[in-house]
């Protein structure tokens, strides 16, 4: 079967794949994704530091590695999701159909 598209259909239907594909990117935005995951790790690694022994800070020289590590992490991925909430992926301008021109 083949189907024949008008170019306005044809338009119409540009213009709806790429409204989808910009509401993807904004969804895969890198910076959400690094700025969760440091999170996520922050958390996970800065609970290690606070329950960590005697035994493991004494391995470090008496610093405890994983709460310095975890609260590093932390803060990096809150500034990660604190730029994306301030710097927000653009929109694209909308594309003007060649029969919505204004004349």
């Amino acid at each position: 079967m083949s189907e024949h598209y008008s170019e306005r259909e044809l338009q119409r239907e540009i213009t709806e794949l790429e409204t989808k594909s910009t509401t993807a990117a904004r969804l895969f935005d890198i910076r959400r994704l690094i700025g969760g995951l440091f999170v996520v790790y922050g958390v996970i690694v800065t609970i290690a530091g606070i329950t960590a022994s005697d035994a493991d800070i004494d391995k470090a020289q008496g610093i405890n590695i994983n709460l310095w590590t975890g609260l590093g992490m932390l803060i990096l991925g809150l500034l990660f999701l604190l730029w994306l909430w301030l710097r927000p992926t653009a929109p694209p301008p909308p594309d003007v159909l060649p029969d919505e021109r204004k004349e």
